[in-house]
């Protein structure tokens, strides 16, 4: 298997940052490690009943550079802009 190149990586998430990018490349992963890593993002619940493993190596490392992509349910959304006043 061949490891991951900034094209795999970006058809896979989209945009990101060229530090992310180069975390997820270094991580040593293979394109069916960043997709292992993508599905247990998306929805772990139906991989866990279907009785899959936790992800583990490489595939649990990108699980957590790729959740930090992700926006927190903590994160606050930017205030409103105040309407200009007349």
């Amino acid at each position: 298997m061949t490891r991951l190149t900034r094209d795999d990586v970006l058809k896979a998430v989209g945009q990101a940052d060229d530090v992310t990018i180069a975390r997820i490349i270094a991580s040593g992963a293979t394109v069916t490690e960043l997709a292992e890593a993508q599905a247990w993002l998306a929805n772990d619940e139906p991989l866990m009943n279907a009785g899959k493993p936790l992800a583990t190596g490489r595939a649990r490392e990108l699980v957590d550079i790729l959740s930090e992509l992700e926006p927190s349910e903590d994160d606050d959304p930017a205030p409103p802009s105040a309407a200009p006043q007349e």
